[in-house]
């Protein structure tokens, strides 16, 4: 994992000296955070990869104007964000597209000893859980948890309030919390 004080130096590397390693190594870490968070959008893993593909070919392109941008990490998923809708605009699925109608993919390409510790039925019951959160909750539950983006990031990458990713990520945890007790309780009566 990339830590964040590592992007403002990427970026400048980019920016100022043509760096491919520095491109390629930001590519590296936003390239299936980002091909996730598109094909929320448009339910395709290749047209997703397009989409984030497109999102890198337009910040080598427009390099030079790279170190004007506050903050990458945002300016990557808004910028995908974007492009994916877009797309479906040129493709005449839909003229608009609602945040309950999106429905992210969970799978995160990182694995730490910790999730191997979890046993195999809780991993279940919580992926379970997760599944069956309402779409606005699922999406921002991903990008909290996996993708490790703020409030802040999120408010402006989707255009909501920080207000509504509270109440929707108390609703998500309440929900799997509940998911997972009742799974627990269940489990223990059934033991002498």
């Amino acid at each position: 994992m990339l830590p964040a004080n590592n992007i403002p130096e990427l970026q400048r590397r980019i920016s100022l000296y043509d760096d491919e390693t520095a491109y390629k190594e930001l590519f590296l870490h936003f390239y299936e955070p980002l091909v996730q968070f598109a094909n929320s959008f448009v339910h395709s893993g290749q047209i997703a990869e397009e989409v984030v593909s497109d999102v890198f070919i337009n910040i080598w392109e427009g390099r030079q104007r790279l170190e004007q941008i506050d903050n990458l990490r945002v300016y990557l998923y808004v910028s995908t964000k974007n492009i994916a809708l877009k797309y479906l605009m040129r493709q005449q699925k839909k003229a608009a597209l609602s945040l309950d109608e999106i429905t992210p993919d969970m799978e995160s390409p990182h694995y730490n000893p910790e999730e191997q510790l979890i046993s195999a039925e809780l991993l279940a019951r919580f992926e379970q859980a997760v599944s069956e959160l309402p779409p606005r909750c699922k999406l921002i539950f991903k990008l909290i948890k996996e993708d490790g983006l703020r409030y802040k990031e999120i408010a402006e990458i989707l255009n909501i309030s920080i207000k509504t990713i509270d109440n929707q990520l108390a609703i998500a945890l309440a929900r799997i919390a509940r998911a997972i007790n009742t799974s627990f309780k269940k489990t223990q009566r059934l033991q002498p």
